[in-house]
Order: C-alpha cells, then structure tokens, then sequence
C-alpha cells in the first residue's frame, strides 16, 4: 500500500504542522495552475490539427495568456512562461502563410 504525504503528519511543533498545511495548500494551487495550462496547450494542439485559422488564433490567445497568469502567480518561472508563448506563437505562424 502506497502512503501519500497527507497520509501522516512529520511534524512535531505547531509552527511546522501550519507550515506543512500551508505548503499543502501551496502544492494544490499550483497542481491546479500547471494542469490548467497544459488543458489549454492541448486545446491549442487541437485545434492546430483541426485547422481553423480563426480557433488557432483563439486558442494561441487563451493559452498565451493562460501561461503568463501561471507565471505571475509564481507556479512557473517568468522565462519558462516567455519560453512556451514564443514557442507556441512560431508553431502558430508557421501554420499561416506570410502576408
């Protein structure tokens, strides 16, 4: 049987039990946050193979500014959040012909 971290308490002073209930809560919030991100990098993939110009372009938008909100409430480095848009973003140009 396979034990989670919730499934036992390591700490022995009050201070480190409210540390752990807040790093808990910490570590939810940016599962919460990641997987959010990674459902609209999907959804942009999607619609990629699907071909609408018009849900890429949506879906670019959504994702891009699904990525700076994770980075701005810390879950992911700013760089890493630059990284993935500019990725994105190339991935999406290339798609469409240049004017």
């Amino acid at each position: 049987m396979r034990y989670s971290r919730e499934d036992y308490q390591v700490a022995n002073h009050k201070s480190a039990e409210k540390r752990n209930r807040q790093a808990q809560v910490r570590r939810m919030r940016n599962r919460m946050n990641k997987n959010k991100m990674k459902t609209m990098v999907r959804k942009l993939d999607e619609a990629v193979a699907g071909g609408s110009a018009e849900a890429v372009q949506e879906a670019l938008r959504v994702a891009t500014s699904v990525i700076a909100r994770t980075a701005s409430k810390g879950t992911i480095h700013k760089n890493t959040a630059s990284r993935k848009i500019s990725r994105l973003a190339k991935r999406v140009n290339a798609l469409t012909p240049a004017a």
